[in-house]
């Protein structure tokens, strides 16, 4: 079978852990019998030999029980950048190889569902794990909005943003990202309703800015472009910002100059969200 899989872009802000977006970029893979391990990767990603370290090599032992197969790999998502490359090649690899249920499958190797969700459902999704069960939903979103990518030429692994958590947060910054969070799901599905606050967080953003200090500017300029809200997509270091489409322009222009000011290099781009998800064809 082969495989397409959206990138996502997950949290969304005030969402840690449970909201997530699919982008208009995507992971393709295909896995066919074969006498030994063979295969390729192509486009992002392509500089991570297919060996006993890769993901997908993993993924397919660890379902098939054996690696006696042909492995192709093509993606456009950039890696380490926050943009969902490893749960959407978990969910590729996994539907590629007949796992029933590959959303949960790679919700379980993630350790969260959000990224894996919006791989497989398409679309503006919540998703959460209780009890070790998965809980996916799709929910309204306005076909006016779309999402600036701002990709730093920079590498942020989840883990380590992980490692900068506390324990522990203050009762208020928990009821603060609960009620952005309100806001930012009916901002979604209605973009007149869309608000700066949409974006806020007090869980996690705020904690990783040590590892990418040039964060708040960024999400700041997206603003002063004519986004309707910015925040970090996933771990960073990708900065999103949620316009109408007719001030896609103008916001990625000002992304472009706020890159420059910072002194990163970097890429600024159009995505529209996929509300198509996982797709299986036959060779």
């Amino acid at each position: 079978m082969r495989a397409r899989v959206p990138a996502s872009s997950a949290n969304l802000g005030p969402g840690f852990d449970t909201l997530g977006i699919a982008l208009s970029l995507g992971t393709e893979v295909a896995v066919e019998p074969a006498k030994v391990l063979c295969g390729s990767v192509t486009g992002e990603g392509a500089r991570y030999p297919l060996d006993d370290r890769h993901l997908a090599v993993r993924i397919v032992r660890d379902i098939l029980g054996h690696d006696r197969v042909r492995i192709t790999i093509a993606s456009d998502i950039p890696v380490s950048r926050g943009l969902g490359s490893s749960a959407s090649l978990a969910v590729a690899v996994a539907a590629s190889v007949g796992h029933p249920d590959p959303l949960s499958y790679a919700a379980g190797l993630e350790g969260h569902a959000d990224n894996a969700a919006a791989s497989v459902l398409g679309g503006f999704v919540t998703a959460t794990v209780i009890d070790g069960r998965v809980y996916a939903n799709r929910l309204p979103l306005d076909p006016e909005l779309t999402f600036v990518a701002l990709v730093p030429d920079r590498h942020l692994a989840t883990k380590q943003a992980r490692g900068t958590l506390p324990p522990a947060v203050p009762f208020g910054d928990a009821v603060a990202n609960l009620g952005a969070m309100g806001l930012l799901i009916a901002g979604m599905a209605d973009h007149t309703k869309l608000v700066t606050a949409a974006g806020s967080d007090r869980l996690h953003q705020l904690y990783r800015t040590s590892m990418f200090p040039e964060s708040p500017s960024l999400m700041a300029a997206l603003i002063e472009g004519g986004a309707l809200t910015s925040f970090w997509s996933g771990a960073g270091p990708t900065i999103v910002g949620v316009c109408r489409r007719s001030e896609a322009a103008d916001v990625c222009a000002s992304g472009r100059e706020a890159l420059a000011a910072v002194g990163l290099t970097g890429t600024v781009s159009v995505l529209d969200a996929d509300t198509t998800g996982l797709v299986l064809t036959e060779h």
